[in-house]
């Protein structure tokens, strides 16, 4: 009896993902846990693997195509087993037409290893990490030797490729192809890349977001960073950095103005409990959210150690779903940049999102009449205007620069 393998669902709010590359064809023979395709969510890249034995009866839907949760994307049964394609799917991916040759006469010349193309290139698959060391290497993953299961491209394989490449001679074609190549060239863009401008955009359009930006005084919070550079390792606590604190300091301020800890639609506001902070991450693939869940019962320390896991599995790209959804506020740090002031964009249905700025120096008046400098960070604050006015905003501003400004004293709280 066929089985229907339908697109799954990887968050609690996604409506569908889109197909970003099929592993195999119509015809293939299958396993159970054998990788059919990758899907591409607003979030992140998985592969989906069978659920059954068989062979690959027929595919419903092809290379970017957004398909819902739920939807039917393929079907495996016995060979010559009868199915029903459901209506308006699209055409199944298939092998690269060969045409045939007439037999030469002598024998065949040796392939040399330049010329030798692996299995993956006649409809293999590689592991997404693959895929991006390639990417970053400047390589086709098609032209690697496998070496993982089921003949699948890995990792290694890619570095392998990168390193044979250098000693590879040019040949006269591939000179020519040089000296005419375009001043420009195209890339395609990736499903999670269209995912992220059309949430952008929704994001703009749907909501009234107005931003606002506060300085407060960063003497205390650098001066607590330094202590722990220094006794850190010794206290059990070595990594916690300026950004932890920034975290930290949400956690504890969104509390006292609840509808920034909030989802926001056009029948009614959310309020919650707890803080869920979303840490926005930067990865080679594209802006990744994940979520630090009950940040406000966690300490500084465990805030720090969960934040670098989970953008470090953003950026190997092991993160899971679950993880990527729920967020009641965001933090966005642009503050290794040079970044003075900016305005975030939300993530919607949250009502606002925090954007740390780079520290400098700022003037002020001192003792005496003096002028005094000091060191101040900037804090970018975003809302939907929706769902929160200009003075609660510029209220929960001010009482979050305080507390980073007192710092010592909120981790008495």
């Amino acid at each position: 009896m066929s089985t229907i393998i339908t697109m799954p669902q990887q968050g609690l709010t996604e409506e569908s993902s889109v197909i970003a590359e099929w592993y195999v064809k119509e015809g293939d023979t299958v396993s159970v846990g054998t990788p059919l395709f990758a899907i591409e969510t607003g979030k992140a890249t998985f592969d989906v693997e069978s659920e059954a034995a068989g062979t690959v009866l027929g595919i419903f839907a092809a290379e970017g195509d957004d398909v819902p949760i739920k939807a039917p994307v393929c079907v495996i049964g016995e060979p010559g087993e009868a199915f029903e394609r459901p209506a308006g799917s699209a055409a199944a991916p298939t092998a690269p037409a060969t045409e045939e040759k007439p037999a030469a006469s002598g024998p065949a010349p040796a392939a040399g290893p330049a010329a030798v193309k692996s299995e993956a290139g006649e409809g293999g698959f590689a592991s997404p990490r693959a895929k991006a060391a390639a990417e970053r290497a400047g390589v086709d993953w098609h032209d690697a030797t496998p070496t993982g299961a089921e003949g699948r491209v890995i990792e290694r394989d890619i570095a392998a490729l990168a390193a044979n490449r250098g000693k590879a001679k040019v040949t006269a074609k591939e000179a020519t192809e040089a000296a005419t190549e375009e001043e420009f060239e195209i890339v395609k863009n990736s499903g999670i890349r269209k995912v992220i401008a059309q949430n952008m955009h929704d994001s703009l359009a749907g909501m009234a977001q107005l931003s606002m930006t506060a300085y407060f005084d960063a003497t205390e919070l650098f001066a607590f960073r330094a202590k722990v550079k220094a006794m850190g390792e010794k206290l059990g606590y070595p990594n916690i950095s300026i950004n932890d604190m920034i975290l930290f300091a949400v956690s504890r301020t969104v509390l006292d103005h609840p509808l920034f800890n909030a989802h926001f639609s056009d029948k009614e506001t959310k309020i919650f409990h707890r803080v869920h902070l979303g840490v926005a991450t930067n990865t080679e693939r594209g802006l990744m959210v994940p979520t630090l869940f009950n940040a406000d019962l966690k300490s500084l320390n465990m805030i720090s150690r969960e934040a670098k896991a989970l953008s470090a599995a953003c950026r190997e790209n092991t993160i899971k779903p679950e993880q990527l959804t729920g967020g009641t506020i965001t933090v966005t740090n642009l503050g290794n940049n040079d970044i003075s002031s900016f305005t975030p964009v939300i993530n919607p249905p949250q009502t606002a999102i925090i954007g740390v700025c780079s520290p400098e120096y700022r003037v002020r008046p001192g003792k005496d009449g003096e002028i005094e400098m000091y060191r101040a960070m900037g804090i970018s604050l975003t809302f939907d205007h929706r769902a929160v006015d200009g003075a609660p905003a510029a209220a929960f501003l001010h009482d979050f620069c305080q507390r980073l400004e007192n710092f010592s004293l909120l981790l008495a709280e």
